[in-house]
């Protein structure tokens, strides 16, 4: 897998909106039993993202981001 890792601070708050609300309203990204609401979960990975929790990873091949945590493997496997 290529990917490169986005540091959130520089992108455009739009941007960092849309790739974050495409994020938490994908097909699998359930909350649970409790309605969350969509700008609820937006602040909640953006939190993540500002405490280091998580990170952007772009994959230039699909040309697509998601947000992994930290500590997922596949963060070193892309070496960054």
């Amino acid at each position: 897998m290529k990917g490169l890792r986005i540091p959130y601070d520089q992108l455009s708050p739009e941007a960092l909106h849309g790739v974050i609300e495409e994020f938490v309203t994908r097909d699998g990204t359930d909350y649970g039993e409790i309605e969350v609401s969509l700008e609820t979960k937006i602040n909640q990975v953006l939190n993540q993202l500002k405490s280091g929790k998580v990170v952007i990873v772009f994959d230039p091949e699909s040309e697509t981001c998601n947000i992994l945590k930290t500590n997922d493997p596949v963060l070193k496997i892309l070496g960054d």
